[in-house]
């Protein structure tokens, strides 16, 4: 399985990026996919996960509830994270992550994102 990130770059304080994440394979086969980040110093965190199919819930981090949204497209075998409202302490590494229904964890490269004026 191999997931493709894009759609990181620089952008100001207050901007929106999108990121897609691209799956080699069918997306419904994995039970969720997500995005984490990991900003320089810091461990990697949870940003937004979500199912692949219809039903379960989404999960945001608290810092960017309400500002991010998650979503999929199946027939594209694609997950994007919408980001608007960036700040700073946005700036990270953005990884695609898709756990299987029997538990295997996959992990794409990461898209860099920088919010800065």
């Amino acid at each position: 399985v191999q997931l493709q990130a894009s759609g990181g770059g620089l952008v100001q304080p207050g901007g929106s990026l999108r990121l897609s994440c691209a799956a080699s394979e069918r997306i419904s086969r994995f039970k969720v996919m997500g995005w984490y980040r990991r900003a320089p110093g810091k461990q990697r965190e949870l940003v937004a996960v979500a199912p692949t199919t219809t039903g379960g819930s989404t999960d945001y981090a608290d810092s960017v509830k309400g500002r991010f949204t998650i979503s999929r497209d199946n027939a594209k075998n694609t997950v994007y994270l919408q980001m608007n409202s960036l700040k700073p302490e946005d700036t990270a590494v953005y990884y695609c992550n898709a756990i299987s229904s029997y538990g295997m964890d996959y992990w794409g490269k990461g898209t860099q994102v920088t919010v800065s004026s």
